[in-house]
């Protein structure tokens, strides 16, 4: 499965398809309250007991001659506290090397922001010691983002750096870059914080068409029609439910189709006003 925005192609790879519960991610997006939206929601984004789907994916991208990456999941052998990350084993190198993306030819990884679901394969475990997947890569991270983590002394963001982040620093593959950061003519981070104070979405814009990658500015389509539901990981939710707005009025005009990072849909969609807020679809 490939997406073509112009000339750039979209392959994205899944780590992780989940069904969860509100209370896993949005505690607001109970099955009573996703109800009046399931002529939309379902089959794709929504199961049919009312459960969130959720997916953890790589994005693969090739512009301009780069073969890029867009964050990395959660990666094999991460001590997780939450239950469906902890000690993966999964097939992910092998995912990416069948779409042309063996290790060694990456040339970019684009980290959204750090939190361990996006930076998991920055590192692989080799010999017991953490090590760069990607060892040709300039790994893209906004400055503010990074000192936000390396600055956390929680289990979690210390957890984090220390087996995803730190690895790849010491081996001087970071390049720590401002929140509009021109990654090729054609990509672009623009600054969607409230989730992480230096969270990044992705622009696209190719021959004329247009497409955003979201990150975490949302995580799951009922965002859409309920941009005031609050994810129980924001670090700022007044911040981020401001973002979210400003987001679907940037991208809900028809012409930029959206890959939600964490949407499990079978291709981009278009977020379009319905009633007093929005709605996605596939045309």
């Amino acid at each position: 499965m490939a997406w073509q925005i112009g000339d750039v192609s979209i392959t994205p790879v899944i780590e992780l398809d989940l069904s969860v519960d509100a209370s896993f991610i949005l505690p607001d997006a109970t099955p009573e309250n996703l109800a009046p939206d399931f002529d939309w929601l379902q089959p794709h984004f929504v199961d049919e007991n009312g459960r969130l789907k959720f997916r953890v994916q790589a994005l693969l991208v090739e512009s301009c001659g780069h073969k890029i990456i867009i964050d990395t999941c959660v990666g094999n052998d991460k001590q997780r506290t939450t239950p469906e990350f902890n000690q993966l084993n999964g097939p992910f190198l092998d995912d990416i090397a069948k779409s042309g993306f063996e290790r060694e030819a990456v040339d970019i990884v684009v980290c959204t922001h750090l939190h361990y679901d996006h930076v998991g394969w920055n590192t692989m475990k080799v010999n017991g010691k953490w090590i760069p997947t990607f060892p040709n890569a300039r790994y893209i991270i906004a400055q503010p983002e990074f000192a936000h983590l390396s600055n956390h002394k929680d289990e979690s963001s210390v957890q984090t750096f220390g087996d995803s982040v730190a690895p790849i620093f010491a081996a001087g593959l970071v390049e720590l870059v401002d929140c509009n950061y021109q990654i090729t003519p054609e990509l672009q981070l623009i600054p969607t914080p409230g989730h992480t104070p230096g969270h990044c979405s992705v622009a696209i814009s190719s021959r004329g068409q247009k497409g955003m990658i979201t990150g975490d500015v949302m995580h799951h389509p009922c965002q859409c029609r309920h941009p005031e539901w609050e994810c129980n990981a924001d670090t700022f939710p007044q911040q981020a439910e401001i973002t979210r707005k400003e987001f679907l009025e940037q991208v809900g005009d028809r012409n930029t189709l959206v890959i939600g990072t964490h949407w499990s849909s079978p291709a981009p969609v278009y977020v379009t006003k319905h009633e007093m807020a929005w709605k996605v679809s596939f045309d």
